[in-house]
């Protein structure tokens, strides 16, 4: 298991890094080097700077110490977005959002400089969004926005998205080393170096085993490597990333509640040996800025991405097949390539415009649903390769009314391409094409210096699965299935609030989003899927603090209403929490550091009925340091309090071996139990 450690024994192993971001450099318009010190993060004051009250910033100083037990849960430092899994940690973590269960990334976006991860017309899931490459050490910035109200954000934006920025210089290079219970070993390192006066090259390694609490170990073996090469000169700044990615694990999904209550298994059981998967992720992409004389500045991107997947699952045991068992394979192998443009122009000194448009081209050679057993396919359900091309233009302007009133107008048109090749059962195949113009308008009157309200209207998308807008026939059964649109549009509007006032930053926000239609593609059973019309209310508030340099405190909450639009009593949605608390405490004393985290979820509803639902969510996460010259020693505690929790819980019928028939249980996959890990960095 060790074997993927074999060469970076030597450098690294770790958690958290307490590297702080070097000051940052900027090239004036004769190249001179100058240097500005810019503090992100959540005391970053935004009155006067955000166009919404759900909009924000998260630099690496509000979370360089936060204990994290898993990748996924950089997108937590988001208030309100819980991150949970049903899986081994090798697979997408599970998103809740704004009364969304965002299965893995449906109505969430995220992109990591400027390269959007969302992966549409997956193999598993519509918008498959896995940040398991991503070296949390190195990501320095999080910008952040909720709901559809701004035209530059596109497909899978709906309930919020996210720009994942990592360093272009280190305060200090580091390698680091964790150990923990379970068989956690990890390494991580980073260093950067000039390559002239103007040129810089980052780079950063990590590996990871684990075997987690599971009686079946869980076997993950991760391997990431990230460089990045910037260049500024003059006007223009340049930069060039690759990442390298390989992830493989066995996971025990979630379990039918009735074997344990049994004592079949325990808590950490499992019923299927065989199930896991396996990702292989490279990328290259690009970045550029060009600053005019006049004070406008043009950028762009391009990038260009290889990926391959492979995942086992089985969520009915014997319900289908009483001999073979249900287990399953999901495949996707693709290319895809894309890239941007932007301007952004002052036209008067209170009028501006933003215009921007992107392209995107996935080649997808291999997606496909096979039967199992042992992980050797027995037949397939579905298979095809598929082309799918999309455009987007868009544009916005900002108007200052008065000195205290300003507007923000903007306008998004999207067209969607594909042609589906199904090799499996040709009828399936077919071309499609969809388009949709989103608009949306804000408001922000800025009552005094440290108050502003704010009034926003939107709209936006997800984009579904292209499988679904060609389909003719069920896979299994052949039966005709309605064809399913391309693009869904979302509608929302949020009132907010946001005060900075000294130590004190607050924000709240009262939203609405419909949904004209939740039609998916359904990966797991090649098919498609129809919902009705929904409608999420709810409110959101947070609140940060820092009455010392030496201390800041956090807290945030949510709540919101998720239903069908539809008459009786059948409108609950499925998974869709309904509370969500976050908060936690950190405290600098040099050369000690202390940092305490809460996440709370509540309870949701697992059929539309409510007569369901899923138990509340509570977890508690330490850590403690201490520095020593160039050495820091790392303590977390994680789960401190040992809660016998659920991360994720559904309803659905599942057949166990010697049942006769199927059985409608509760599957829950457990919060792993307490645990402790050591690190120790060295900073050089």
């Amino acid at each position: 298991m060790n074997s993927v450690f074999a060469l970076l024994a030597p450098l690294t192993l770790g958690s958290i890094s307490s590297a702080f971001a070097h000051p940052p450099i900027y090239w004036d318009l004769n190249g001179e080097a100058t240097e500005e010190l810019i503090i992100y993060g959540r005391g970053l004051d935004l009155v006067g700077e955000t166009g919404a009250a759900s909009e924000g910033v998260v630099g690496y100083a509000d979370f360089e110490d936060r204990p994290l037990s898993r990748t996924g849960e950089l997108v937590e430092v988001i208030p309100g977005v819980v991150a949970t899994q049903h899986s081994g940690e090798g697979k997408a973590n599970q998103y809740f959002l704004r009364g969304f269960n965002l299965d893995h990334g449906s109505d969430f976006s995220a992109n990591l400089d400027g390269v959007p991860i969302n992966l549409r017309t997956h193999g598993h899931g519509q918008g498959y969004l896995d940040l398991n490459f991503v070296i949390p050490e190195i990501v320095e910035r999080v910008d952040f926005r909720k709901g559809p109200y701004r035209a530059s954000t596109g497909d899978f934006s709906a309930a919020g998205s996210a720009w994942y920025s990592t360093y272009d210089w280190l305060d200090h290079d580091f390698i680091q080393v964790a150990v923990g219970e379970f068989g956690y070993l990890r390494s991580v390192g980073a260093f950067d170096f000039d390559i002239s006066k103007n040129t810089s090259v980052l780079l950063a390694l990590e590996a990871e085993s684990y075997d987690g609490p599971w009686d079946l170990d869980q076997d993950l073996e991760k391997l990431n490597a990230f460089a990045k090469l910037i260049h500024a000169t003059g006007p223009w700044r340049f930069e060039i990333s690759a990442t390298a990615y390989d992830s493989n694990w066995t996971s025990t999904d979630q379990v039918p509640l009735r074997a344990v209550k049994s004592g079949l298994i325990d808590r950490f059981g499992f019923i299927d040996p065989d199930l896991g998967g396996e990702t292989t992720r490279l990328g290259l992409s690009g970045q550029g800025k060009y600053n005019h004389s006049d004070g406008a500045q043009t950028q762009f991107n391009a990038y260009a991405i290889d990926y391959e997947f492979s995942l086992f699952s089985n969520f009915t045991y014997f319900a289908n097949d009483p001999v073979n068992g249900d287990e399953f394979e999901q495949l996707d192998n693709r290319t895809y390539y894309g890239g941007g443009i932007s301007h952004h122009r002052d036209l008067t000194d209170r009028f501006s415009v933003s215009l921007g448009a992107d392209a995107r081209y996935d080649d997808i050679t291999d997606i496909g649903l096979f039967n199992t057993a042992g992980r050797e396919r027995l037949s397939t359900v579905r298979r095809d390769s598929i082309e799918q091309f999309s455009l987007s233009v868009w544009g916005e302007a900002e108007y200052a009314l008065t000195d205290r009133l300003r507007t923000i107008v903007g306008v998004r048109g999207d067209y969607y391409d594909a042609d589906v090749t199904a090799l499996s059962e040709p009828a399936n195949g077919g071309s499609a094409d969809d388009g949709l113009i989103s608009p949306s308008v804000a408001l922000a009157w800025r009552a005094t210096d440290n108050l502003e309200f704010y009034a926003n209207y939107g709209q936006s998308f997800h984009s579904n699965d292209v499988r679904g807008a060609t389909i003719t026939a069920d896979p299994i059964s052949g039966d005709p299935v309605d064809i399913v649109p391309i693009l869904v549009q979302a509608e929302g509007a949020e009132l907010g609030a946001r005060i900075e006032r000294g130590p004190w930053r607050a924000s709240l926000a009262l939203f609405t989003l419909d949904l004209d239609s939740e039609l998916v593609f359904v990966g797991d059973a090649g098919t498609t899927e129809a919902n009705d019309a929904s409608t999420r209310t709810g409110v959101e508030a947070s609140l940060f603090w820092q009455p010392t340099d030496w201390l800041t405190a956090d807290l945030s909450a949510a709540w919101t209403d998720a239903e069908f639009d539809i008459p009786g009593d059948e409108t609950e949605i499925p998974g869709a929490v309904e509370s969500v608390i976050g908060g936690g405490v950190h405290a600098r004393l040099d050369p000690w550091t202390f940092s305490a985290r809460l996440r709370h979820f509540g309870e949701a509803p697992l059929i539309e009925d409510g007569s369901v639902t899923s138990d509340p969510t509570t977890i508690t996460n330490l850590s403690g340091s201490y520095e020593w010259q160039d050495i820091t020693l790392s303590l977390e505690l994680l789960n401190a309090t040992d809660a016998e929790d659920t991360d994720i819980s559904y309803f659905f019928e599942s057949q166990l071996p010697g049942e006769a028939s199927p059985v409608e249980d509760i599957h829950f996959h457990p919060t792993e139990p307490r645990q402790v890990r050591f690190s120790a960095r060295y900073s050089f």
